[in-house]
């Protein structure tokens, strides 16, 4: 164990490990935002473009590119949320997500599909916040200023809508980062060839990223996945992986509401491929003695993101 079993470090560790997290928060989360609002704000103009400046906004353009329901979605007074627009729209939540993902259903034929895209438009037009489009109740064409002007609102609506995923994929990224750097560092390589099947036979002194694990749960077979897999350089060929999981939070509370499915997920792999599996924590951000304990007492140990050369001791 490199950490799990010493108690007397968790307090001084839990501080540290909430310095290094709200450090990188004030200096690299505003640069996330600032990123992803660039890029939102020309997804914006993009949507708005496609349909005139919302002038010939419709069932049918909406069915060439549905990706532009969730830019428009944010575009009313009050903006609506999915289960909101459902409901008035008289549709279905899978089809708004699918839209939304720039898809169509594979289920529902075009002339079905088109009524529920012209309850989902008359409903949008509807509400449409017209105090940011206000070319529309003059039927006119935008000018340039305007334009600008509403594409900056609505893309700070939908930065709004989806700050914690900004926040969380700036956090892998950052993690995953670490990890890269101190196993390169050692001779590792990092590899995209691990599939399902063939992750226990991993070339050794190699890693990977976002990868998963097949395992039986007795009803069903499932795919457990994994932020990080590592195939120590001295191991016998068939063995697994070291398995990593990052976990980086920027409070106490939701770390302690989602604590369980570390466990879970362990005794699953545990279940399928035996104790010997070997699943280490990547914690950076804050992590309470009760998250520590818990974890502990489900036999998990962690290394602290702050003190990232911990991950040395398991046997590289």
């Amino acid at each position: 164990m490199i950490n799990s079993n010493k108690p007397h470090r968790w307090k001084d560790d839990i501080a540290a490990s909430v310095d290094l997290y709200n450090r990188w928060f004030l200096e690299f989360a505003p640069k996330a935002f600032r990123d992803a609002r660039a890029a939102t704000m020309e997804e914006v103009i993009d949507a708005m473009f496609k349909t005139n400046d919302l002038l010939r906004f419709g069932p049918t353009v909406l069915y060439k590119y549905p990706s532009i329901l969730k830019t428009f979605r944010l575009a009313t007074a009050p903006p609506l949320a999915v289960d909101r627009l459902v409901g008035l729209a008289d549709t279905k939540p899978s089809l708004i997500r699918t839209l939304e993902d720039n898809r169509k259903p594979k289920r529902m034929n075009k002339t079905e599909l088109m009524e529920h895209l012209e309850r989902i438009v008359s409903i949008i037009s509807e509400l449409l916040d017209n105090d940011i489009f206000p070319w529309l109740d003059e039927m006119r064409k935008s000018k340039e200023n305007e334009r600008i002007r509403a594409a900056s609102i609505v893309a700070d609506r939908l930065c709004g809508s989806i700050a914690n995923p900004i926040i969380r994929n700036a956090q892998e990224k950052r993690q995953f980062d670490v990890v890269n750097r101190l196993l390169t560092d050692i001779g590792y390589v990092a590899t995209s060839d691990v599939l399902d099947a063939s992750i226990a036979n991993m070339r050794p002194g190699t890693f990977a990223f976002n990868r998963n694990i097949s395992v039986d749960t007795g009803s069903q077979s499932v795919k457990i996945p994994i932020d990080i897999v590592i195939k120590p350089k001295i191991v016998a060929d068939d063995d697994l992986p070291i398995l990593v999981e990052a976990k980086s939070a920027g409070d106490f509370a939701n770390t302690n509401k989602r604590r369980k499915e570390e466990a879970t997920k362990v005794r699953h792999l545990r279940s399928q491929y035996g104790l010997s599996v070997r699943y280490i924590l990547f914690l950076g951000g804050y992590f309470d003695s009760g998250y520590l304990g818990y974890e502990a007492a489900e036999g998990i140990d962690w290394v602290w993101e702050h003190r990232a050369d911990d991950l040395l001791e398991i046997g590289l």
